[in-house]
């Protein structure tokens, strides 16, 4: 049976990832900083409650699958917005914006080196969940724009690097999230589509296996 953890699996996007993938019959390693929301996704899931950024963490995920068979799927989903309203990078605060680095890109590339050993045995994926704010350059988005685009540079060279392992750089769209109301204060967000939307286009990823790249699931 094939394993995938997906980190931030709590609410939005990683919720609904890990809902559709234990619906198909993958067994799951879930994470959140709070545990509780985890209890209730049903009997595949495994909760591990925790902090990516913590090296103790990161290496019990991947021990719960290794004891489940062994990860064929990474799904960096877990991130932090940074501060709301989002401010422009003229004010930034730096020590806020190292946060939203810690999270959003060192965090998932520490994951991806303790997975990639049984990632490679097993021909397995790495999906970094990431955003359309990685590639333009929306004012106020600076921080966590520029993070994602560290993220990708990081998932395009690990590609390059990883032959044998499937790296994708997900795009999942603007969604009805939390994080997204937090990039909106005070707006009506009510017209983007849920995070359950996108789920049917992220399982067709999974089974069309495509190249090493960056992926738009409103493509699919």
């Amino acid at each position: 049976m094939a394993v995938a953890i997906i980190t931030g699996a709590s609410r939005g996007l990683g919720r609904a990832l890990a809902t559709g993938l234990a619906g198909v019959g993958w067994d799951l390693v879930v994470d959140a900083r709070d545990g509780r929301p985890l209890a209730d996704l049903g009997p595949r899931a495994n909760p591990i409650p925790g902090d990516v950024t913590d090296p103790a963490h990161r290496a019990a995920l991947v021990a719960a699958a290794d004891a489940l068979g062994g990860a064929d799927l990474l799904v960096n989903n877990a991130g932090i917005l940074g501060p709301s309203p989002q401010p422009v990078l003229a004010d930034y605060p730096v020590e806020v914006l190292r946060e939203v680095y810690e999270i959003n890109v060192f965090a998932p590339l520490a994951l991806a080196q303790l997975a990639l050993p049984g990632l490679r045995k097993r021909g397995g994926a790495v999906a970094n969940i990431t955003s359309d704010a990685a590639v333009e350059p929306y004012p106020g988005w600076g921080g966590y724009g520029s993070a994602k685009a560290a993220l990708e540079q990081a998932s395009h060279v690990l590609a390059a690097e990883e032959p044998d392992v499937r790296v994708w750089r997900v795009d999942p769209g603007d969604l009805r999230t939390r994080m997204h109301q937090e990039a909106f204060p005070g707006e009506d967000i009510s017209d983007r589509p849920p995070p359950e939307a996108v789920v049917p286009a992220f399982l067709r990823l999974l089974a069309a296996r495509p190249a090493s790249g960056r992926i738009r699931l409103a493509d699919l």
